[in-house]
């Protein structure tokens, strides 16, 4: 978050126009409001007014991203939780957030509130799930299930946490609460440490409770995917019968500038090689990382390294991509073209929205899509009449509607349904 984990902080021109926000903070603080509001969460009206005010031809664009999807079976494997800690949810995020002294943080922070819908930050890890809810009742269609993701401290080798590189901590109870309070939209995921000195012990407890997914987020959380010593962990996994839920590519949702390497989508192959079923987020789709398989390990980018995966035989029914953030502005001219030139990989690939990502409307550039044939104007001009009620709504049909410039494939229907793990 990204993201959290996905990635809100997407690249150096992301990082420039939140540093220009912040200085047009600092001289008119009474505008910089509207300021975050167009960067992130630049609402018309609630979810519940989408059906009522969007036009027909949206409407229609919506219906039609539904077809082909057994309204049973739609799924998010990528939906975050946020918060600040209120209503005993026991979430924690850095202080550097809540500080003007590390400016970047702060404006980061209140575009993401902003995106996120949190007015009142006395009640703000409620109000957020009453949102959620909201935004998946009010789709438009088949509201289906989305599995909510638990975040773990950063942990040291040696077992000890490192609060001051932990960027945001989400429990396994409240992902827990959030799907025990809305159980006919809400999944729990588990989010376990394996460094931490209850690793085991942690996984069994929530696996038992039927958790069947952990969430990982190496470059920011500071595992590496291939420590050998991590294999009884991996075995433990496998023996339960829990699939790993693992970012791989660059991260720049939080501070991960040292670890990039541990976001190596070739580190992967010991779980895998251990028979553990593995979901790469955003399918590696950003940045570079060195080709561990070539002598001299050249620099070669995270998706190139993501699709020798997949094409590597001994993966199939273990190795899955997960598409979340692909239509963003930074991924589209490898990521978003290849998987749609790939449809035979499309059985092996899953839907994720990393919401609250979709909100934060400058990460989407819808001009940019038409531009590259991806859209047609008219489609565009539907997607942000529905953007401005339901970004999560938005962030489906966008996926959907999204065809290959030239071949004009589109993601087949079974990449929205949930997969048999």
């Amino acid at each position: 978050m990204g993201s959290t984990e996905g990635h809100f902080l997407c690249s150096q021109r992301a990082r420039n126009l939140l540093t220009a926000c912040l200085a047009v903070a600092v001289l008119l603080s009474a505008g910089c409001s509207y300021m975050y509001k167009r960067l992130g969460g630049d609402f018309y009206g609630p979810p519940e007014k989408m059906a009522e005010a969007l036009s027909p031809e949206a409407l229609a664009l919506i219906k039609e991203a539904y077809q082909g999807i057994s309204a049973d079976q739609f799924a998010d494997y990528h939906t975050h939780l946020v918060g600040l800690g209120t209503g005993n949810s026991g979430i924690m995020v850095h202080p550097g957030f809540l500080s003007w002294t590390s400016p970047r943080r702060r404006v980061q922070f209140n575009v993401y509130m902003s995106a996120a819908g949190i007015r009142h930050p006395q009640w703000a890890d409620l109000e957020y799930l009453e949102r959620l809810d909201k935004l998946i009742e009010n789709k438009g269609g088949p509201a289906g299930k989305h599995y909510v993701l638990a975040f773990d401290k950063h942990y040291r080798k040696d077992g000890t946490v490192d609060l001051d590189a932990t960027e945001f901590y989400v429990p396994n109870e409240w992902s827990w609460y959030a799907a025990e309070k809305y159980p006919q939209y809400l999944l729990p995921t588990m989010s376990v440490h394996p460094y931490r000195p209850d690793a085991i012990q942690e996984l069994e407890r929530w696996a038992k409770k039927g958790v069947k997914i952990l969430k990982w987020l190496p470059n920011a959380m500071g595992m590496d995917p291939a420590d050998p010593d991590l294999d009884p962990f991996y075995r433990k996994m496998n023996e339960l019968g829990v699939t790993l839920l693992t970012h791989a590519g660059h991260e720049a949702a939080v501070e991960a500038e040292a670890d990039q390497k541990l976001g190596n989508p070739l580190r992967l192959r010991r779980p895998l090689d251990l028979g553990v079923k593995v979901i790469v987020a955003h399918c590696a789709s950003w940045g570079e990382n060195e080709d561990l398989d070539q002598a001299g390990r050249p620099m070669v980018s995270n998706f190139t390294l993501f699709k020798r995966l997949m094409s590597e035989a001994k993966y199939v029914g273990l190795l899955y991509g997960e598409i979340s953030t692909i239509t963003q502005f930074n991924r589209l001219d490898e990521a978003l073209r290849s998987l749609l030139d790939h449809p035979e990989w499309h059985s092996r690939l899953v839907n994720g929205s990393d919401y609250p990502l979709p909100a934060i409307n400058f990460l989407i550039q819808l001009k940019k899509l038409v531009a590259l044939k991806y859209l047609t104007p008219n489609e565009a001009d539907l997607l942000r009449e529905i953007y401005h009620y339901n970004p999560l709504t938005f962030d489906f049909v966008l996926k959907r509607t999204v065809r290959h410039p030239t071949k004009f494939t589109q993601f087949s229907g079974t990449v929205f349904e949930a997969l048999k793990l």
